[in-house]
């Protein structure tokens, strides 16, 4: 049985309203590590979500990469609730996909 994105568990989330406050999401999210993972929720808004979403990705990918463990990190988009989006970003060693 496969796992949905929602129901994975995660060590914190981050309630995202604006692309102002993803640096510093991002930031702790590559000190912590990714074991289990973090949870993103952004508004269901395409534009916002997807720039907010960019955001995340491509610095988590850069600061792990700075770290020297590119490619440790999965993420998967999903849709959390009625007004919101969803990430869940874990190590690449967390085993089952959902």
């Amino acid at each position: 049985m496969e796992t949905h994105p929602r129901d994975m568990p995660v060590s914190k989330t981050f309630d995202v309203p604006d692309e102002a406050s993803v640096q510093g999401i991002v930031d702790e999210m590559v000190a912590g590590g990714f074991d289990p993972g973090y949870r993103v929720l952004m508004p269901k808004d395409k534009r916002a979500a997807r720039r907010i979403g960019y955001m995340v990705t491509t610095g988590v990918t850069h600061g792990m990469r700075g770290r020297g463990e590119a490619g440790r990190v999965r993420y998967w988009t999903y849709h959390h609730d009625d007004t919101r989006y969803g990430i869940v970003l874990a190590s690449g060693a967390a085993g089952q996909d959902p």
